[in-house]
């Protein structure tokens, strides 16, 4: 399995099987990147250009064989990162409560790439093992985060929230219904 730094597991052997579409992907199959960043990577953003921006990875193989999932680790540009609202693991929805700007998170934003991913980050290459890989993250409520490093736990486990998650989610519902609350016209008429 994956681990950190600090040699904690992430949750999965293979972060690419769980990340994503490209951030970087635009609706009609072209590469972002290629169009925005074009200084940062000049010989990238030519590629690109000669080929009408084109996604690296998403046209060919996606076309060549139907229902596949792309090897995102051949673009050296992939990013596959998460909006974080809900739980990849339980399913646990994050509720925000706006007025309470010291309430933790329910979901948190939870990286599956450190370093070189054994050579296929970074391009894919697996030149140099301490170059930063692809960012690949999930969203993981507090609770599954925790047991995913403290554990052997998989972010593709079938898991159930934590009753304790439940609590906290149902508590600011909870806080959220009160706030939003108010009796209409009809209702203040009837007392």
């Amino acid at each position: 399995m994956e681990e950190t730094p600090e040699g904690t597991p992430v949750g999965v052997d293979d972060p690419y099987a769980v990340a994503g579409r490209c951030d970087h992907l635009t609706d009609d199959g072209r590469c972002r990147y290629a169009l925005e960043h074009a200084g940062d990577d000049p010989e990238f953003a030519a590629e690109r250009r000669a080929d009408d921006y084109a996604c690296v990875v998403a046209d060919t193989e996606a076309a060549a064989v139907a229902d596949a999932e792309p090897d995102w680790s051949r673009c050296p540009h992939y990013r596959s990162t998460t909006d974080a609202k809900a739980c990849a693991r339980c399913g646990l929805e994050e509720v925000r409560v706006a007025h309470d700007s010291d309430a933790r998170p329910l979901v948190e934003e939870h990286h599956l790439s450190y370093g070189s991913a054994g050579g296929r980050g970074a391009g894919g290459d697996g030149a140099d093992a301490d170059e930063p890989a692809h960012e690949i993250t999930v969203g993981l409520c507090r609770w599954c985060h925790t047991k995913v490093h403290r554990s052997f736990a998989r972010v593709d486990d079938d898991a159930s929230p934590d009753p304790e998650a439940l609590a906290v989610r149902e508590t600011r519902r909870g806080e959220e219904q009160s706030e939003m609350g108010f009796r209409s016209a009809s209702e203040r008429r009837e007392e």
